[in-house]
């Protein structure tokens, strides 16, 4: 397998000094080897009313890897999820990350069906601050969840091409209203997709190269989320800042590299804490029911952390300057 400039070691070292999966779009390492057909699956039952889906979708580690399609708590009211994709640029296919945000993006002309049909979204709507279910589109229990309609659409083309442009890839480009919304204020992926798609990174069995395209696990009905700090995604670096203002940048990269130091030490600390708790379970020797109300707690425990630090993290990057994730295809 060859890359277009680097080689796998090199590869291997962007990643590691980026402390991210390859989600991010920051990272623009471009790929040779075209992404994977998208596989065909299920989508699993809405587990409660307010979470929206998001379609799976190939990501790049050391080798391709499937994201499960999930769905997810959209972090305002109001909010839309932008699916990623892979687009071909500089002799490569180059990652864009989703994002979420008052409207669609860009995202490549990409079918990823359940409402995701290359262009806009098709599977809600909100409505005077709720989130309307298009049960035509998505397997929800309308005996639960009461917000609900049912509208036919033209689902497009049939396709499980999974990138755009080059040989064999979706011919689309971002429309002036894609355009607006990928340079509108949005935000990039919540706590619980960062850490579903480590998940995704770290399970053996959702590389293509074990998979030959058919993924163990292909869709969840909830993100796979950390029990503990030490089985979080790297605390992520955003890319160096650069407005043109020397002095400003270089502020702006202080004050990012001391958040991280600090969350990097919260992890730490947190993580500490529990192991303690682990060791005094172990000590005395305590029943099944007590150790699972303990990984409960430990559970909590680490997801306000992360969400507190990813907000912190947003919150620096749109101060820094505009809005975080993806945009059109550039």
């Amino acid at each position: 397998m060859r890359f277009a400039s680097v080689s796998r070691s090199v590869l291997l070292t962007i990643l590691a000094v980026a402390s991210s999966v390859v989600l991010n779009a920051q990272v623009r390492v471009a790929i040779r080897l075209a992404p994977p057909e998208l596989p065909v699956y299920e989508q699993p039952l809405c587990p409660e009313d307010g979470y929206m889906w998001t379609p799976g979708y190939w990501a790049w580690g050391d080798d391709y890897y499937w994201v499960p399609g999930t769905w997810v708590m959209p972090p305002e009211v109001g909010y839309l999820w932008t699916p990623p994709y892979w687009g071909w640029g500089d002799d490569g296919y180059l990652f864009y990350d989703g994002y979420w945000g008052p409207f669609i993006g860009f995202y490549g002309g990409i079918n990823y069906g359940y409402g995701y049909f290359g262009s806009g979204y098709y599977g809600g709507r909100w409505d005077n601050g709720h989130f309307f279910y298009n049960t035509s589109l998505n397997n929800v229990d309308s005996r639960t969840i009461h917000n609900v309609y049912n509208a036919s659409v033209n689902q497009g083309a049939a396709s499980h091409v999974s990138y755009n442009g080059g040989k064999g890839g979706i011919n689309a480009h971002a429309t002036a209203q894609e355009e607006a919304a990928a340079h509108a204020t949005h935000i990039g992926p919540v706590a619980a997709q960062t850490q579903h798609a480590w998940a995704a990174r770290n399970n053996p069995q959702q590389k293509f190269s074990a998979n030959h395209g058919t993924p163990a696990v292909a869709a969840n009905s909830r993100p796979n989320v950390a029990v503990h700090p030490k089985e979080l995604p790297p605390v992520e670096h955003s890319a160096a800042p650069n407005t043109g203002n020397a002095k400003a940048d270089q502020k702006q990269q202080k004050q990012q590299d001391k958040l991280v130091a600090k969350q990097t030490q919260d992890r730490q600390k947190l993580q500490q804490q529990q192991d303690k708790e682990h060791q005094q379970q172990a000590k005395h020797n305590v029943n099944a029911a007590k150790t699972q109300q303990m990984e409960q707690r430990h559970q909590q425990q680490t997801q306000q952390m992360q969400e507190g630090h990813t907000q912190q993290m947003q919150h620096m990057q749109m101060s820094g300057g505009g809005g975080r994730g993806g945009g059109g295809h550039r």
